[in-house]
């Protein structure tokens, strides 16, 4: 069993993500700094040998036109998208069927459904329950290996304002 998500419901993007600056180790790919990631994550979201899977510590890029996902901090190891099970919602904003929720399957097609036909999205407060109650496993489902409710607050956000 993992332990509940470390990002608190009330919590908007920029609480997940504070941990990008603890040291600026740039991803091979962009140059761009990336979020530190836990080696679970790898190892749950990884389709290649396990073995490669090295004690060092990684960086997640979220860079859209980065073909880098994770990418170790002594720069001697790289995995792109392809060597990832899941497709990797900060990869692919746009596209309708990637999950912004991992732990709870939503997608931009399911949320935007909901705020086409309902006016508004309810998918906050069913990811928020779902935390309270212990079900979500955000550092081995989600790619980048935290909450995802900072990315979900700001596509529902985005998408009630049209």
């Amino acid at each position: 069993m993992t332990e509940k998500c470390e990002c608190p419901p009330s919590a908007g993007a920029g609480s997940c993500e504070l941990a990008a600056t603890v040291s600026a180790v740039p991803c091979p790919g962009c140059l761009r700094t990336g979020k530190p990631v836990n080696t679970v994550t790898l190892k749950g979201l990884l389709a290649v040998s396990l073995t490669e899977v090295r004690e060092v510590e990684y960086r997640f890029c979220r860079t859209p036109d980065c073909p880098v996902v994770y990418y170790s901090t002594d720069q001697q190891q790289r995995f792109r998208e392809q060597e990832v099970r899941e497709r990797v919602f900060q990869k692919h904003p746009s596209d309708e069927d990637v999950f912004v929720c991992y732990c709870f399957r939503h997608t931009l097609r399911s949320v935007r459904r909901e705020v086409e036909t309902g006016g508004k999205s309810t998918v906050v407060a069913a990811i928020t329950a779902g935390i309270q109650a212990g079900q979500c496993a955000c550092d081995i489902r989600n790619p980048q290996g935290s909450c995802c409710l900072g990315n979900v607050r700001t596509l529902v956000a985005n998408l009630e304002i049209k």
